[in-house]
């Protein structure tokens, strides 16, 4: 079923496949796995992941996560997206490769931005390592991320991906956000951010970075 957006505005992704919607049950799980460095919760939400996967047969998917800058990188100290592709890839959802693409300049957070702020904020920002293309080259891929909010990184990425010469790119997520399913809820979808500098409701927890 495809949304409202999606048929306004045709996604250039061949689809998106979420475990969860975000709420507050997943949005602990995220908080506790991203921030609170319990990189062991990897092995559950892939595992969740992975129950909305078919089985690939013959057609193995390149799994590829979202990347992380260096400097987000040294600072945590683990990519939970390629901890979340190595997992769906350890339960034969595909061939992973974790260095395919590379976020070559620090992005702003993203919450709150309109969409062409975001889109300028992204440009340039994510690509595909030279020595990578062949690899990729008509492939189909499966990019991991851990929440989906408004799109805009994977977007960026699914566009890098592509103008390498992939053959098609779906995306998997742990957690997906929908502002209408957040509504009674006490979270704030304002805060909602796709990439890696914030996680929707971090601001509410003590301690986060």
């Amino acid at each position: 079923m495809e949304c409202g957006n999606c048929l306004a505005n045709p996604p250039k992704h061949s689809g998106i496949v979420a475990a969860t919607l975000y709420n507050d049950a997943s949005r602990n799980l995220v908080l506790s796995f991203k921030h609170g460095r319990r990189i062991a919760l990897a092995r559950l939400l892939g595992r969740l992941m992975a129950t909305k996967l078919p089985d690939p047969g013959g057609d193995r998917p390149l799994i590829v996560p979202v990347p992380l800058h260096r400097w987000r990188l040294w600072q945590r100290g683990f990519n939970q997206s390629a901890l979340l592709a190595q997992e769906l890839g350890g339960r034969g959802k595909g061939d992973v490769a974790v260095d395919v693409l590379v976020r070559l300049k620090a992005t702003p957070m993203l919450g709150g931005m309109r969409r062409q702020a975001r889109q300028r904020a992204l440009h340039g920002a994510i690509a595909v390592r030279p020595q990578r293309h062949r690899l990729i080259k008509g492939r189909n891929i499966l990019l991991v991320d851990d929440v989906l909010t408004s799109g805009a990184t994977t977007n960026a990425c699914v566009a890098a991906l592509l103008k390498a010469g992939a053959a098609s790119v779906r995306i998997c997520c742990f957690a997906r956000v929908l502002e209408e399913a957040l509504a009674g809820q006490n979270l704030d979808a304002s805060l909602s951010s796709d990439d890696e500098n914030i996680t929707p409701g971090i601001t509410r927890i003590p301690g986060a970075t």
